[in-house]
């Protein structure tokens, strides 16, 4: 499976991503992975019904895309690949999902997490599941469309004295 952008947004499919996102990486699917979303018949029926012209969505269980990016009748597919939590986005690569790079582009404001940016808030977990992901080379970047400049995520932990520049093995 060619994973063109591997995307994080507690939104998941919304306006940026259908006619960004979508437009912009060449991609032929939409592959929404939520485990909550994907035993919702509205939430999913609502979030295949946000697609762009032209593009299939289909929206997925973590245990059902692992065994999707590993099957080769898949391989030739060109997906954006969209997940509500860094945990989720840890998981798929843990579990076997090739990507070079994570675009983080919101994070929804809750009790356990605290902001970060205008759209951006962290708890421990997703930090932790962040800093996993850069200890395998993984680049983390946020910026909500693609004509956003990239910018450094590990490096906006950094800042907010969230994490250490230097991934120490027991972070």
């Amino acid at each position: 499976m060619d994973v063109k952008l591997l995307r994080i947004d507690s939104r998941l499919l919304h306006g940026q991503v259908a006619t960004d996102w979508a437009k912009n990486t060449a991609i032929e699917r939409i592959l929404v992975v939520c485990d909550q979303a994907a035993g919702d018949n509205i939430r999913k029926t609502l979030l295949m019904q946000a697609a762009p012209p032209g593009i299939k969505v289909h929206v997925l269980t973590v245990s059902k895309m692992l065994r999707l990016c590993r099957d080769e009748r898949f391989e030739h597919y060109k997906v954006l690949v969209l997940v509500e939590t860094p945990v989720d986005a840890m998981r798929l690569i843990a579990g076997g999902l090739n990507t070079t790079s994570v675009n983080l582009g919101s994070l929804s404001f809750d009790a356990t997490r605290k902001m970060i940016t205008e759209t951006i808030a962290v708890n421990e977990q997703d930090v932790l599941a962040l800093a996993w992901v850069r200890r395998r080379g993984i680049e983390l970047d946020y910026r909500k469309v693609s004509s956003d400049p990239k910018r450094d995520l590990w490096k906006l932990l950094c800042d907010k004295g969230l994490v250490k520049d230097k991934l120490d093995h027991d972070q």
